[in-house]
């Protein structure tokens, strides 16, 4: 950073008065003999040696501290309280003098739309959910103080749906209109040091239907408030790759974008320091820069690590690389990445080559939203859904269709989560359900917003795959072939170390006239059509596969083609979690309800899409089970119950659907009639029990999909599963009848919250009988009240067709359970969550709010 000049001029009469102190002592310690002239003029000359060497010195020592306390400035600051918003369009709200007062105060992220009611007539319609949109304003006061003056000062929103509009001291800076990408402004010119600054943002998300999911409206994602030495590391500057990986050694190769703002050339070192997880360093590279006036420059260096710490899923190692720039001993900028060391290799041959092995990734799909919370990015939500994925045994994920927020992708390479990061829903044609799409912001903005992507996430080592589309509507046209060699093209400039894919389907209009398009990328997306894989490898040998998504019933099948077929790198199911928008998509319907896919009418008051492994508040559907089972060895044993059909019709299921199966031997009404019980297993055979008895034993190898299914009569008890080896029961699962609704049970995520203001704890919410079993059909009403240091960030149940809000102190629950998300305050002490419902003994929980450790 640059000296502050406020600071000198306040800091130079200290070293002064310190100065003369010690000239007066100097002189004072000095003795004169007339005798010995020559020793007399020694001694003094010898003194006034001392007196330049002090003066030097401290000079030195007071510049470096002034230095220092400039330095000593945070480069990115948190910017997210303390704001204002109002919710409507109000045309002078960008103005500095505009009265604010009556509007609501919050903090950032924040979603108007998910606390808003759901309802058919709200224009977002079965694409978004039927939540509300429209017009919103934000406002926020802060001071600059005086001493920054001389340092660059900027405004940085990872994310804001959509179309937003940033004024400061009145003056509009530009807009963004892609909700899904990060972007910063320049505030210097507007600033007034020392004085009251006021920030507006327009958000206009009024022209429906832009989205085909849920997307959000507001200042979603964190914003930071940027300060900068004029001379300083470019946003997003700092490029790191691993060329050369070994486990006896690897190359660590970062290049740094070094921007001088400055009217006069300028003379900086930099400096690279590379340290292990324990802080150790294990690499340094120091380099002298000459930057001509307001120029920028690339630098670009090499450091060898001998031993490294590889970064794969199962052991995701990072290391930290500092940036520092400094003038003589002051320094100007430091920047902080992480960065993991793996290779990456894919081929036809070998197919997807991680570290020298061949793996196979077992993918799920995922949308930005945070269930309960909409939108809002809190870095706790973002964690949690990268936890959840890894429970349920994925390796990887995709980011359907949008870049997503910077904490995902930190949590997915802090926790091991393999990402094809995604950058756009279509391209220059509009999907026909969302005429204002992004193909109304194509022409205009692709190569920013790609900018955006490429530049923020390229140091993530988690990232795999960079993706530019998503079915593009024009995937049939020459144009697209010639749309898509320009977005990857441009990719592969951004990044050179990654294959580009984008997700292409048929949708029954031929599939071989993909050809040039799919050889404009690395690795071809299929979505939906590994049945044509087989054929294609024959027709085109070297195109290596990845089903960019699946039908969630097919899983046997696409896991086989996968493990069978070394050009087929993976499978991504669609969809890894359940998600808001996209309504009924996965939805399974009873006698008398209506007919038909999510696309074909609207089924109000479906909101949400039911195809994911993961229900909305976090639980591991059957599917996810069965899933899990297929891919890995951590689970070998899983007992569902498929829903038997009411008395008037059988239940129909819609494609991306899956029978309706549940943890649960609670079936009154069914007493004597047969139901079916599956077994899903990794060991050789199965056997099962009603009370003790045995019921029968089956196979359950991969002739039988791993899978066994039971018909029997239904009478209450107790249902074991066994999986048997040679003739050896062995593990066992057990489905208990649950009695009447008797306790609220409450489980949280984290028992201790930091008080950030935004750390969260996730607490479920369970129905029990007397003995503590869940009662899987109880749908009581819960109240639910917070007191202490914290509050109430959303609430709800995993039924897609519950139309209660969000945001609210009440909700049902649903097939025995809820979710209450609590969010600290800014102050230690304790928060006290209590939910009631009549008839049962209320559930009350203390969750502690803590400053953080150091």
């Amino acid at each position: 950073m640059n000296k502050s000049k406020t600071g000198l001029i306040t800091a130079i009469p200290k070293c002064f008065l310190f100065f003369a102190a010690i000239i007066s002592l100097a002189f004072n310690k000095t003795k004169l003999s007339m005798t010995d002239v020559s020793l007399f003029v020694v001694k003094r000359t010898f003194n006034y040696i001392l007196l330049v060497a002090f003066f030097g010195l401290f000079t030195v020592a007071c510049s470096s501290k002034c230095d220092s306390n400039s330095a000593n400035i945070v480069r990115k600051q948190n910017f997210d309280f303390d704001w204002r918003f109002a919710l409507g369009d109000q045309p002078d709200a960008g103005n500095s003098n505009f009265d604010d007062s009556s509007w609501r105060q919050l903090d950032l992220p924040h979603d108007w739309s998910i606390e808003g009611q759901i309802e058919a007539e709200n224009p977002t319609g079965n694409d978004g959910g039927y939540f509300p949109a429209g017009i919103g304003w934000y406002r926020k006061s802060f001071t600059i103080p005086k001493e920054w003056k001389g340092q660059k000062i900027g405004i940085y929103f990872e994310g804001v749906y959509m179309n937003s509009e940033v004024f400061v001291n009145g003056k509009s800076l530009g807009v963004h209109p892609y909700g899904y990408s990060s972007f910063d402004y320049d505030l210097t010119p507007y600033i007034h040091f020392g004085k009251e600054n006021r920030i507006a943002v327009r958000v206009d998300n009024s022209l429906q239907k832009n989205c085909r999911w849920y997307s959000g409206s507001g200042i979603y994602r964190h914003v930071w408030l940027m300060v900068n030495s004029p001379v300083h590391i470019a946003h997003w500057g700092v490029g790191i790759t691993t060329p050369e990986v070994s486990r006896e050694v690897a190359s660590v190769e970062v290049n740094t974008l070094v921007e001088n703002e400055t009217g006069k050339a300028q003379n900086v070192e930099l400096i690279t320091v590379l340290t292990d997880k324990s802080g150790k360093t294990v690499g340094k590279y120091e380099l002298s820069i000459e930057l001509e006036p307001n120029s920028e420059k690339a630098v670009t260096h090499r450091m060898q690590i001998n031993n490294p710490l590889l970064w794969s899923p199962d052991a995701p190692n990072l290391y930290v690389a500092e940036s520092i720039i400094k003038k003589g001993d002051i320094e100007l900028d430091r920047v902080q990445n992480s960065l993991g060391i793996r290779s990456l290799k894919y081929s036809a041959e070998k197919g997807f080559v991680l570290n020298g092995e061949t793996i196979k990734l077992n993918g799920g799909c995922a949308h930005h939203d945070n269930g309960v919370l909409g939108a809002a990015a809190y870095d706790r939500a973002e964690e949690r859904k990268v936890e959840l994925l890894k429970a349920a045994g994925f390796n990887a994920v995709r980011t359907s269709h949008n870049p997503p927020s910077e904490a995902f992708l930190d949590a997915c390479d802090r926790l091991g989560l393999l990402v094809i990061d995604e950058a756009f829903d279509g391209w220059k044609q509009a999907k026909d359900q969302t005429p204002h799409d992004y193909s109304t912001l194509f022409d205009e903005n692709w190569q920013s917003d790609l900018d955006a992507m490429v530049l923020r996430d390229r140091n993530h080592p988690a990232i795999v795959m960079w993706s530019s589309g998503n079915e593009i509507m024009e995937r049939t046209s020459p144009e697209a072939v010639k749309t898509a060699r320009m977005l990857n093209s441009y990719i592969r400039q951004l990044d050179p170390t990654r294959p580009v894919t984008s997700a292409m389907t048929s949708w029954n209009q031929g599939w071989e006239i993909f050809d040039p398009l799919m050889a404009e990328h690395d690795i071809c997306g299929y979505n939906y059509m590994m049945h044509k894989s087989e054929s294609d490898h024959e027709r085109v040998p070297e195109r290596v596969i990845v089903q960019t998504e699946s039908y969630p019933k097919d899983a046997f099948y696409n896991w086989k083609m996968v493990q069978d077929h070394d050009y087929i790198i993976g499978d991504f199911v669609w969809t890894a979690m359940d998600y808001l928008g996209e309504s009924s998509i996965g939805r399974y319907y009873y006698p008398g309800e209506p007919d038909g896919q999510h696309w074909e009418r609207n089924f109000f008051p479906w909101h949400g899409a039911y195809c994911g492994d993961i229900d909305l508040i976090g639980w591991r559907k059957p599917i996810s089970h069965y899933r899990n089972i297929l891919w890995n060895d951590i689970e070998k044993l899983y007992l569902a119950v498929r829903e038997p059909n009411p008395a008037e019709g059988a239940i129909k299921t819609t494609m991306w659907a899956v029978w309706p199966s549940w943890e649960s031997w609670n079936w009154p009404g069914f007493e004597g009639k047969k139901i079916d019980v599956e077994v899903y297993s990794k060991y050789p055979k199965v056997r099962l029990y009603l009370n003790d008895k045995l019921v029968g034993e089956k196979p359950t190898g991969v002739d039988q999909q791993f899978k066994a299914t039971f018909s029997l009569p239904y009478a209450p008890g107790s249902l074991k599963a066994v999986g048997v080896v040679d003739q050896q029961e062995g593990e066992s699962t057990i489905l208990k009848t649950a009695g009447n609704p008797a306790k609220i049970r409450l489980t949280a995520d984290r028992m201790e919250l930091k008080t950030d203001g935004q750390d969260l704890s996730y607490v479920t919410v369970e129905v029990t009988d007397e003995d503590g079993n869940l009662v899987p059909n109880a749908a009581n009403e819960l109240e639910f009240f917070v007191s202490g240091e914290g509050s109430i960030a959303g609430l709800g149940n995993a039924n897609l067709k519950d139309t209660e809000q969000y945001v609210a102190s009440r909700c049902s629950a649903w097939k025995g359970q809820a979710l209450a998300v609590l969010k600290s305050s800014k102050e230690p002490g304790a928060l006290k969550l209590t939910v009631s419902s009549p008839g049962l003994q209320e559930g009350t929980m203390m969750i502690k709010i803590e400053p953080e450790q150091d």
